[in-house]
């Protein structure tokens, strides 16, 4: 299947003019975390913005998936971002990548090294970061839901299957959008993957359809993925899981050689077979 392969366009959300980031003088910087698992990652987003990945008319599904990367702290930008929308393009799906408000971060490599050491080695301290940050995070990818559903004609995208997917901690992300919402900002469908918070949920009626997918040897995601999964279970709205043997946290994009390297083919499954739950709720 051929789509547009142009560099994608990037577009300015509008934040919702917080006052504790208004004053934000931190620039947006790339760095490349250390072997052997080097990726990029990107930190000091202080203007969220949507990296835009559209579709030839001929080949559109007219779905769509904003991808959230993880974390508060720093964006893993490839293999959770802009690789899923290069392979959710190449089968009809459009897609957006969303950079988010994140956390200050130190700007030497160095020093932002031991600030992130820090911050994921102190649980409580994670937490209280988390709370700052966000409800930041959840307004921007509330105006990203808005802006792709405002502009769903002009792209090709059917205005009632949007979803949103989100990785590690920022599965919370997705999730705070599915459970705070307008007409404009609710999600059709959500995925939030290998979600590694853990927080008590009330499933409002109109709750999206849910896929969880993440690997039963990462400690920080299985009990927080499978007490969503009741959740959405038990309120009668659908729901499905996949638990891999093997894969830790962040697999993403990654290919590690285990099956949990198929977990996007069993999302692009659900969305394909699962179109009736696109729609429902709405």
């Amino acid at each position: 299947m051929k789509y547009s392969t142009s560099l994608p366009e990037v577009m300015l959300l509008s934040s919702d003019g917080d006052p504790g980031t208004q004053d934000w003088t931190q620039l947006e910087q790339e760095h490349i975390t250390s072997a052997p698992m080097s990726f990029r990652i990107v930190r000091n987003v202080t203007q969220p913005t949507l990296n835009i990945f559209l579709l030839f008319p001929a080949v559109a599904t007219h779905g769509a998936v904003i991808m959230c990367p993880r974390g508060f702290h720093s964006l893993v930008i490839d293999h959770e971002g802009i690789e899923v929308a290069h392979w959710l393009n190449a089968r009809g799906v459009a897609a957006f990548a969303l950079k988010y408000r994140l956390l200050p971060a130190e700007a030497r490599d160095e020093d932002f090294q031991r600030q992130f050491q820090e911050f994921v080695s102190d649980r409580n301290k994670m937490r209280e970061l988390m709370t700052q940050i966000g409800p930041l995070a959840i307004a921007d990818a509330q105006q990203a839901m808005k802006v792709v559903r405002k502009h769903a004609s002009q792209w090709d995208i059917t205005p009632d299957q949007i979803g949103i997917m989100g990785f590690s901690a920022v599965g919370r992300v997705a999730t705070g959008v599915a459970l705070e919402h307008d007409i404009d900002s609710r999600p059709n469908f959500i995925a939030p993957m290998y979600n590694a918070l853990r927080e008590d949920i009330t499933v409002p009626a109109d709750a999206a359809p849910l896929f969880i997918a993440l690997a039963n040897d990462d400690e920080l995601a299985v009990d927080p993925s499978v007490a969503m999964y009741r959740a959405w279970r038990a309120a009668h709205h659908p729901v499905e899981l996949h638990i891999y043997a093997q894969g830790g946290q962040g697999f993403g994009m990654r290919k590690q050689g285990p099956p949990v390297d198929h977990w996007i083919d069993q999302f692009g499954e659900w969305l394909r077979f699962k179109a009736s739950y696109v729609t429902c709720n709405h």
